[in-house]
């Protein structure tokens, strides 16, 4: 069984992070520089939220704001279960799904070492299902 420490073995544990005092603006051009969809807020290194494109849509478009002269801290999400390296791609996705979120910070020893996405535990997903197939097909054959 998958584990979340797969995943990061297999994308590299990298989190792009931002301080909560960052404008919304900023923020974006840094997604947008790195092709990716939320950044990790921290604060004297300890992890405090996410903010995400539909954070962004959301809390400031739709409500008007200014993305310039808001912080991140206003407007990123905060409630996200933490997982562990043991825990198990299962996990991931029952985690998500259920509560409908995108991302799972990982933490060990009060420290973040990660964060994984739903694609992220797809993919993994997909893979383990090729890896099982790939074990039939041979086993099949001999």
């Amino acid at each position: 069984m998958r584990k979340v420490n797969d995943i990061l073995k297999r994308k590299g544990n990298k989190v792009s992070t931002v301080s909560p005092n960052l404008s919304v603006i900023e923020a974006l051009e840094i997604m947008s520089e790195q092709n990716i969809g939320a950044l990790v807020v921290v604060e004297d290194e300890s992890f405090i939220g996410i903010i995400t494109e539909r954070d962004y849509s959301r809390k400031i478009v739709l409500k008007g704001k200014s993305s310039s002269d808001t912080p991140v801290s206003e407007i990123m999400s905060t409630e996200f279960p933490p997982v562990q390296l043991n825990d198990t791609v299962e996990k991931c996705m029952l985690l998500m799904s259920s509560i409908r979120i995108r991302y799972l910070p990982v933490i060990e020893k009060d420290k973040l070492i990660g964060i994984i996405s739903m694609n992220d535990v797809i993919t993994e997903t997909i893979l383990t299902q090729q890896e099982t197939i790939s074990h039939l097909h041979t086993y099949i054959q001999s």
